[in-house]
């Protein structure tokens, strides 16, 4: 049984497509207990002052993660390992043992000088906090870094092995992670109060750590202890990761969102952060999994000087990722209250706050498919050794944002008819409306960073499939109207058959609504003979019927394998 296990755990993904897969069947797994999490969360603590703290303190550990981290790590380390792999495999574990040991380093001395000034830090984060709610969130913050100190060294630990197409286990350490944060929701926090949720916070990280360690001993990598500073690969590392720390703008974003969200309306970091976690959902899904499995094929192609394979790798990924983030986006819109109400609306979660988070979520829903697509274009530009040009678009388009929060927050502010009309557009009455002014600008930097990807990338390398992408979208835009348009005769069809204001209706009215739209984009898709439809394992005697072709390349990252 233990071997049937540990072969499982150490299974090998052969295409971008099904390591894709792999990744977005285990990542849905993650996202809905991060949903059940939020929904416990809400139930217990409604969009208050409590939830509030919690959030907040994630604040200052999660830029040290940011820092250090992120998408660095995968993005500096695998690059120069591959390139030690295919020459010297005893090299490439020496480099591994070296960032390794670097990267332990590193978190033990930023985390020693974050936990000495996390007071005057958190003074900075939530402005608007009262005395002792800043006192309590410092603590929060305090404990959550021994959180960030395992996820940063399993992150490295994940890189390793995504080296090796072994998606499986990456993808399951987020799941643990956050059985671990349940738990402390159910067990420790009624026993130890507010700490009890950074308590489940730790021991997820904990668990998303150990995980890991069999199938990384399975691969072959033996730790050693040693520290070479002038290490030829921790130079080519270092020197990939420097421009990486634009990454950190993410963290550096989301503190000051943070800042202007607690100087609003008690909840506004609540409501806000539980409509971007559902947002995530299907971003952490669609584009961390594409992206995640096409970066090590990307980088082998190009490591072996194979440019056009690289190409086509990059190109099918965007059209695999459109396919599923387009419709995602236009359904979760369609659907965004009655997602609110399932998903939040239970305990101290009024009305009021499903209202403002359902229109928080229905405005981030229009930023979802860029979203998805800005991890993809990023790491095409790290996998020819291009981190600089990231570096400057992340830093200026969090620039923007943070620009047009504070613009938007002026004539809010200062229009009380402007509030007013909103309000009435949304349907929101006289609510206080003002943390939507955050997500707006999400939505909109985002857009502007993606589309600067695209030009600058096509500065870089010329074409990477556009007029395919271009014709792809067309079509997958297309159906998705489709699929919008039964989802909405679904919502009024399905009303007239179940009561709605009981959970078990608003269920059944969302999933009928939901199959009816997934249906009609599947079949418009099908009638369009898109390409990606592969993605679903469509039998090959229908593929063969509609004259869809297969356009995906050869299989992945094989050499690594038959080498070692």
């Amino acid at each position: 049984m233990f071997a049937i296990l540990s072969n499982f755990l150490n299974s090998k993904s052969k295409k971008i497509s099904s390591a894709a897969i792999t990744i977005a069947i285990f990542g849905l797994i993650s996202r809905l207990l991060g949903l059940l999490r939020d929904r416990i969360l809400a139930g217990q603590f409604g969009a208050g002052q409590t939830l509030d703290i919690y959030y907040a303190a994630f604040k200052i550990p999660d830029l040290l993660y940011g820092f250090l981290i992120a998408g660095s790590v995968a993005a500096a380390f695998i690059p120069v390992f591959h390139e030690y792999l295919v020459k010297d495999k005893k090299e490439a574990w020496k480099l591994a043992s070296l960032t390794l040991n670097f990267l332990f380093l590193g978190l033990v001395v930023f985390s020693a000088i974050l936990i000495i000034f996390s007071p005057q830090l958190i003074y900075l984060v939530v402005p608007g906090f009262n005395p002792a709610a800043k006192a309590l969130t410092v603590y929060m913050s305090r404990l959550m870094f021994l959180s960030t100190f395992f996820l940063g060294l399993s992150s490295l630990f994940s890189a390793l092995l995504q080296a090796f197409s072994r998606f499986l286990i990456t993808s399951l350490a987020p799941i643990f992670y956050n059985l671990g944060i349940i738990f402390g929701i159910l067990f420790l926090a009624p026993r130890f109060g507010v700490a009890g949720l950074a308590y489940g916070v730790i021991i997820g990280a904990a668990a998303h750590f150990l995980i890991q360690l069999p199938v990384l001993h399975k691969i072959g990598f033996k730790w050693q202890l040693i520290f070479d500073i002038a290490d030829p690969g921790i130079k080519k590392i270092a020197k990939l990761w420097v421009p990486t720390l634009s990454l950190v703008a993410l963290q550096l974003n989301s503190l000051v969102i943070t800042s202007i969200a607690s100087t609003l309306s008690v909840g506004s970091i609540s409501i806000f952060n539980l409509a971007d976690n559902l947002r995530w959902v299907p971003i952490g899904i669609i584009g961390v999994a594409f992206s995640t499995a096409a970066f090590p094929a990307m980088n082998l192609a190009y490591a072996q000087g194979r440019n056009d394979l690289f190409l086509k790798r990059f190109s099918l990924a965007v059209r695999q990722t459109l396919f599923i983030a387009v419709p995602a986006a236009f359904l979760i819109f369609a659907l965004r209250v009655q997602i609110v109400r399932l998903i939040l609306g239970i305990g101290q979660f009024g009305w009021q706050d499903t209202r403002l988070t359902a229109a928080a979520l229905g405005i981030f829903a229009f930023g979802i498919f860029t979203a998805t697509l800005l991890p993809l274009f990023t790491r095409a530009f790290f996998t020819f050794r291009n981190t600089k040009k990231p570096a400057v678009i992340n830093v200026a388009s969090m620039l923007i944002n943070i620009a047009l929060s504070f613009i938007f927050m002026f004539f809010m502010s200062k229009i009380p008819p402007l509030n007013q009309f909103l309000g009435n557009l949304l349907r929101l009455g006289d609510l206080n409306i003002n943390v939507l002014i955050l997500p707006l600008a999400v939505v909109i930097a985002g857009t502007i960073n993606l589309a600067w990807h695209w030009i600058d990338l096509k500065k870089e390398i010329g074409d990477f499939g556009i007029f395919e992408i271009k014709k792809s979208s067309y079509k997958i835009f297309f159906a998705s109207i489709a699929a919008i348009i039964f989802t909405y005769a679904g919502l009024y069809f399905f009303s007239l058959f179940f009561d709605t204001r009981t959970g078990l209706g608003l269920l059944f009215q969302t999933a009928g609504a939901a199959f009816l739209g997934v249906s009609a984009y599947l079949l418009s898709a099908f009638a369009l003979k898109m390409e990606e439809m592969l993605m679903l394992n469509v039998p090959s005697t229908l593929l063969n019927w509609s004259g869809i072709k297969n356009p995906e390349p050869e299989p992945m990252g094989e050499s690594l394998d038959d080498q070692y």
